[in-house]
């Protein structure tokens, strides 16, 4: 390869240019093609978006929960655009039509086999970088929950027999034995 030849910069352009149900995620000005989710990702994504919800609701809670595919830009650029599998939003000023202008404040990314690296290593220094209070990585094959809270600078490991608690919240935890 011609290490002289530079490598085209995507920017959000591309990404409204894509064709009909086509998905794309952007960072730092590249491109990363999605892959459609299975059935066991989505069943995640929708119990525990449910969860949340519910809690949210039940507690009067000024934050929203935006399951993908949902539009965060993380960056006040157009070289960054991501669809996090969950992201809550408590600061109502970064919503939009289009999306999230900013960091949420807790992002749940549920990892399948295309997306391992991202989740694992991409997006846990973007979402870090960016101010995102919380992240979660569940892994529904290897039956584990990680939970970075970069507020308090901790990392926690979980399976899914266990109650995970959420650090954005004083008195909320997702027993994840009840999703099976």
């Amino acid at each position: 390869m011609d290490a002289a030849r530079k490598l085209k910069s995507y920017t959000m352009d591309d990404i409204y240019n894509l064709p009909d149900g086509q998905r794309a995620e952007l960072m730092d000005g590249e491109l990363y093609m999605m892959a459609a989710p299975g059935r066991i990702h989505q069943k995640v994504v929708m119990e525990l978006s449910f969860r949340i919800r519910e809690y949210i609701g039940r507690n009067n809670g000024g934050c929203e929960v935006y399951p993908s595919p949902f539009a965060v830009f993380l960056n006040a650029d157009d070289k960054t655009y991501l669809e996090p599998d969950i992201s809550v939003v408590c600061d109502k000023n970064k919503l939009t039509d289009k999306g999230c202008n900013g960091a949420p404040d807790w992002i749940i990314e549920v990892v399948s086999s295309a997306s391992k690296r991202m989740d694992y290593y991409r997006k846990l220094f973007q979402y870090r970088t960016a101010g995102v209070r919380e992240y979660w990585i569940t892994d529904p094959d290897k039956q584990r929950v990680t939970v970075y809270n970069f507020e308090h600078d901790t990392i926690e490991e979980y399976s899914f027999s266990d109650k995970v608690k959420a650090g954005i919240y004083e008195d909320f935890e997702i027993d994840f034995a009840e999703l099976k």
